[in-house]
């Protein structure tokens, strides 16, 4: 289970976390959202040691993973928002690499590379440079990183980026299957179609705080709004959309 205790992140003049407090459960998805700005990728940091907190605790299965946060990472997957790859490597070298890094025994890591490349039809590019790689090629292979060591806590921060349609479904399977074999699944998404229908909850933050943490199912019925979009759009969003479209197409016929 993690858990974030009250957490909060502050940088000069500005909380981009505040006072922020919830758990992902293990067997379950919770789903991380908000709008741009709003501290997602920043809690997503703190939760990978990159950040540390103003304050606040962020625990894993009971203890403050900074007690040990070399093994506490060992059981971490994470997919950033901006994918930071070595462009001179090929697919395949990245993943060996990453293996080699986390101390996977030489010839099962291969072998799940390998499947790895194959399921996400990246096999016969395994030997081209990622330089040469499409967002969604790249994409793919930063969760075949993430997931190789077969980790405990998964943390997706805008999984579906580039991914083709195909690819997309694929994982918003694989996410589903992870969940139903105890792991931890995090991710943050700005597609709410893909978040309603894979999410065990949300989480929904606004200007930093939390504004929202149940089931789906719960917010419908407390907010009497029958999709997640209708409900992150009364939660947190200001504008007014109807609003700004209408405008938007007057002033180019104009």
């Amino acid at each position: 289970m993690l858990e974030l205790r009250n957490v909060s992140k502050h940088f000069p003049g500005v909380a981009a976390v505040d006072n922020v407090s919830f758990t992902a459960r293990a067997g379950e998805i919770t789903g991380y959202l908000g709008p741009n700005g709003s501290g997602k990728s920043t809690t997503m940091k703190m939760i990978t040691g990159l950040m540390e907190p103003s304050s606040g605790k962020i625990l894993f299965d009971g203890q403050p993973i900074g007690r040990d946060l070399l093994g506490f990472k060992r059981r971490m997957g994470y997919v950033p928002e901006e994918p930071h790859l070595y462009p001179h490597l090929t697919g395949l070298e990245y993943l060996v690499m990453v293996g080699q890094l986390r101390g996977l025994s030489t010839k099962p890591a291969a072998e799940c590379i390998d499947g790895m490349l194959r399921l996400f039809s990246l096999h016969s590019d395994r030997h081209v440079p990622i330089s040469s790689y499409s967002k969604g090629m790249r994409q793919k292979i930063l969760l075949s990183a993430a997931l190789l060591h077969n980790p405990d806590l998964i943390l997706l921060d805008e999984p579906f980026s580039g991914l083709d349609v195909g690819t997309g479904l694929v994982l918003r399977s694989l996410i589903q299957e992870l969940a139903s074999r105890g792991k931890v699944v995090l991710f943050s998404s700005h597609e709410l179609e893909t978040v309603e229908r894979v999410s065990s909850r949300v989480v929904i933050l606004h200007r930093g705080k939390v504004v929202a943490d149940d089931s789906i199912e719960n917010l419908r019925n407390l907010m009497a709004v029958p999709t997640l979009e209708g409900i992150f759009s009364q939660l947190a969003v200001e504008q007014d959309t109807a609003a700004i479209t209408r405008e938007i197409a007057d002033l180019i016929r104009a």
